[in-house]
């Protein structure tokens, strides 16, 4: 992963040390279960822990020669240790350790990815609430429609990202599973037993998976893929319409300008909407790293490698690309420049055609059959649209819908004010429902506990 799409954070969690510190904690948790069960000496889990440092520089050089990173690992720790490390790795196979410390990370990295959830969440809260009744007008293929709220725009998308809180932490759940079970999963090596398996993965926060086979079976990676695809793409979408609406010709909304800013090399006038298209960019990374696990499940008979490689590069990328996506978006929601006066304009450029259903609707209730109130509302839209007329003077002066509809009457259809009617409602529904589980705004709550803030400890 690149350092410029990578917060301190997740590069902290992705670094080489901390892979080797997952080892050492899953290490560890295997010893200190062994030996309450009388599987090995009581004193050797905490011997190993005194001496054991993590030392990448001599893990690489042992792994240039073994051709074997867990293996390289082991050694290094044996060097260090001495004649107790006979007890270290005891009955395990390289799995066990590398796809429980796997799911130590993966869980970690979504809870500091949850977290940014819930900010980017009430930014878009704050937001909508500020902006509850300002009008903008509707758009359906990309075509004047009828006039939303700018506000409920925002709280549409916060409504969206508490879905996706919903799956995030049902993804938690999924991942957060290892195996202590050894060769091929059947607990057939001296020392292993599912009991010992349960003790050891739940002083690491996670739960023993049902049935393993040499690994943990990467259908569970490809759903926590897979959920953080479906937010970058909620991402992106909302990262287009800020562009859609920031275009010249609408000019609704700005991304912040800071001072000394350039937005084009050659033409000093552009301020462009470059955060929001750097999120739909980073986006079709993320999806293509949930395809890429999904390709991982179907692996050969208990295990083959093939998904390893894929894991190494996946794993970091695309939770740290989710991590800043999240972090950035929030930052231009939050400083969002949005223009009321030209959404206002914007409402007005076709005379009102948007108010065609309130008028076609009246005109039913006053006896025309649809087809014929249709038909009549229609001529006198399209002729304000090809002649730049105003739309009202047209239907005010139209003897066919006078004779059925007062001044008045067709007045009220043209007020503004009656596009708000259900603001507060919808506001109601979306802002004040009972948490399920799945709100933006909750605190992370999936199997493991782990803790949000993560601080890579490295033994020494």
């Amino acid at each position: 992963m690149i350092s410029r799409y990578q917060r301190p954070v997740m590069a902290r969690l992705w670094s080489l040390e901390s892979q080797y510190a997952a080892w050492l904690e899953v290490e560890l948790a295997v010893m200190e279960s062994q030996a309450e069960l009388g599987l090995i000496p009581a004193g050797a889990p905490a011997l190993v822990a005194a001496k054991a440092a993590i030392d990448p520089e001599r893990i690489a050089a042992i792994e240039e020669e073994a051709r074997h990173d867990v293996i390289a690992f082991i050694t290094s720790i044996e060097e260090q240790v001495g004649p107790p490390a006979r007890y270290f790795h005891y009955g395990l196979t390289s799995s066990d350790v590398l796809d429980s410390a796997l799911a130590l990370r993966l869980v970690r990295a979504l809870d500091i990815i949850l977290a940014d959830l819930d900010e980017l969440s009430f930014a878009l809260k704050k937001r909508a609430e500020e902006f509850k009744s300002t009008l903008i007008i509707g758009r359906s293929h990309g075509i004047h429609a009828e006039p939303t709220t700018f506000g409920l725009k925002l709280a549409l998308f916060y409504d969206e990202f508490g879905r996706h809180k919903t799956r995030l932490l049902a993804a938690r759940r999924t991942i957060g599973v290892g195996q202590v079970s050894g060769p091929v999963g059947n607990f057939s090596a001296p020392g292993l037993s599912p009991e010992l398996e349960a003790r050891a993965l739940a002083r690491l926060g996670l739960q023993a998976a049902p049935v393993s086979s040499q690994i943990i079976q990467r259908d569970r990676h490809g759903e926590y893929f897979s959920a953080l695809a479906l937010l970058a793409s909620s991402m992106e979408k909302l990262a287009v319409e800020i562009r859609h609406l920031a275009r010249t010709e609408l000019g609704e909304v700005e991304e912040p300008f800071g001072r000394g800013q350039k937005g084009s090399s050659a033409m000093p006038h552009k301020k462009n909407p470059v955060g929001a298209e750097n999120i739909s960019g980073l986006a079709r990374l993320v999806r293509a790293a949930a395809l890429a696990a999904l390709e991982n499940i179907p692996l050969w008979h208990e295990r083959d490698i093939s998904h390893s490689s894929v894991e190494r590069v996946i794993a970091p990328d695309a939770t740290s690309l989710v991590d800043y996506m999240l972090v950035r978006l929030r930052g231009l929601i939050d400083a969002l420049v949005v223009h009321p006066e030209r959404m206002a304009r914007n409402l007005a450029l076709t005379g009102g055609l948007y108010n065609s259903q309130q008028l076609l609707l009246n005109l039913c209730d006053r006896g025309l059959g649809r087809a014929e109130a249709y038909a009549l509302v229609q001529k006198n839209a399209l002729q304000a649209q090809a002649e730049g007329l105003d739309f009202k003077a047209l239907v005010l002066a139209d003897p066919r819908i006078s004779v059925l509809l007062s001044r008045e009457e067709i007045e009220a259809v043209f007020r503004p004010d009656r596009f708000l009617a259900a603001t507060e409602a919808v506001f109601q529904r979306v802002f004040d429902a009972p948490d399920i589980g799945g709100q933006p705004g909750d605190q992370p709550s999936g199997a493991s506990g782990l803790p949000l803030t993560i601080q890579l400890q490295v033994l020494s």
